[in-house]
């Protein structure tokens, strides 16, 4: 997470003393910004192309994904997000009709927006 500009802490994000590393950047840090979700969305970019996915980069990182939970229950530590929006996890069954989750805080809110990618373009073979 540090590589790509960010601020790892050690959070509890729920009543269950279950402790976990999270990035606690304000914004979404600019080594992981204008990312594309998967590789099946950078694939499908012919023009103005990221230069990663972030499903790839948290893979490289040896992290994961927020889910929509855990970014609700991250933003009441903070306010994260007010100018960028970061990819979440994304059920299967959202990916194989050609979308992808984002969150972010407007207006004092948590939002979650679903993304609509080239479903052309996705693997035939996502399991729903």
């Amino acid at each position: 997470m540090e590589e790509t500009e960010g601020e790892p802490d050690v959070v509890s994000l729920f009543d269950n003393e279950e402790i976990i590393y999270v990035d606690c950047s304000a914004e979404s840090p600019k080594g992981r910004r204008s990312l594309c979700y998967d590789q099946a969305a950078l694939e499908s970019r012919k023009e103005h192309k990221p230069k990663d996915s972030a499903m790839n980069m948290a893979h490289k990182m040896g992290i994961e994904l927020l889910s929509e939970e855990e970014y609700s229950a991250l933003q009441a530590l903070g306010k994260f997000d007010n100018k960028t929006s970061s990819w979440l996890k994304t059920s299967p069954e959202v990916r194989k009709l050609g979308g992808a989750v984002f969150g972010d805080l407007r207006y004092n809110r948590v939002f979650f927006t679903i993304m609509e990618l080239n479903p052309i373009m996705l693997p035939v073979d996502l399991e729903v």
